[in-house]
């Protein structure tokens, strides 16, 4: 199974876009998962920012013409960080990527489909 996550951000863009209305807004959003304890006791304090710089940067270059986009950087699980996001910004439409689900996101499930199953407002998913 292979995931490039340019190439979906890329595509997922490429639907927002399509998807937007002129006054809309489209907006980058990528959460930044915690790391376990034991984990982030062996790294730097700023390691988390120096990761949320990492990821804008990575992004930015997306945002060429782009119209009334931004970049927003949130902390948390993936899933619930996507649904919250979308609830306190009343987001209309989520685009999501998903990869070809495997053994484990059956069990545990993915985070798309977590989306797509909690979400209060439209999702579009990309495979």
């Amino acid at each position: 199974m292979s995931f490039d996550a340019d190439r979906d951000a890329t595509s997922a863009i490429e639907v927002a876009r399509a998807l937007n209305q002129t006054s809309g807004k489209i907006t980058l959003l990528h959460v930044v998962e915690h790391l376990p304890q034991y984990t982030s006791d062996l790294l730097p304090e700023v390691h988390q920012e120096h990761a949320k710089t990492a990821v804008t940067e990575k992004l930015s270059p997306l945002l060429n013409n782009l119209d009334n986009a931004s970049i927003e950087i949130v902390e948390g699980h993936a899933g619930r960080g996507i649904l919250d996001y979308a609830d306190t910004q009343k987001i209309d439409c989520i685009v999501i990527a998903s990869h070809q689900p495997g053994l484990q996101d059956y069990l545990l499930g993915s985070t798309a489909a977590r989306v797509v199953r909690h979400a209060h407002c439209a999702v579009h998913v990309i495979r």
